[in-house]
């Protein structure tokens, strides 16, 4: 089964300064919760489409899986989209919006996503998932009005 992640969020801070972070493999590090024990494997280079970015990360206590995404779609300074080709979902893709309003920018998140193994993954996105991934984005919205409130 196919679901879909929204959130949408208003950051009262300049739009070049919000796209500047955002567009930041660095800075994914600062917006994963610290139990995820979140790694890039290598340095990314500044964000491009076509770009590759290997990843690490805990998804389970005592399991850790690579995660490789590509920068599939960029329009700068609007939204860029980084879609799954390896990791532990069938269906990754992440649509990452910003809108530029007064006082600042309404970012909205968008994530298409599926589990492998049917009926099982399901089940699984049921009991776990979808709280782990509310769990990440609550995480990643709080860190965001922290860092751009203090900024």
């Amino acid at each position: 089964m196919i679901h879909t992640l929204e959130r949408t969020q208003f950051i009262p801070a300049d739009p070049a300064r919000v796209w500047a972070f955002f567009c930041d493999p660095q800075n994914l590090n600062a917006l994963t919760p610290p139990e995820m024990h979140f790694e890039i494997l290598g340095q990314p280079a500044p964000m491009h489409q076509g770009q590759l970015i290997a990843y690490r990360i805990r998804v389970a206590p005592g399991v850790r899986v690579n995660w490789l995404t590509e920068i599939r779609h960029v329009r700068e300074g609007r939204y860029f989209v980084d879609e799954q080709r390896r990791g532990p979902y069938s269906l990754w893709y992440h649509e990452h919006c910003f809108e530029s309003l007064a006082g600042g920018v309404q970012m909205t998140d968008r994530v298409t996503y599926a589990l492998p193994f049917g009926p099982l993954g399901d089940l699984v996105h049921a009991l776990w998932v979808r709280r782990t991934l509310t769990h990440i984005f609550d995480y990643r919205r709080d860190t965001v009005e922290k860092l751009f409130a203090a900024q």
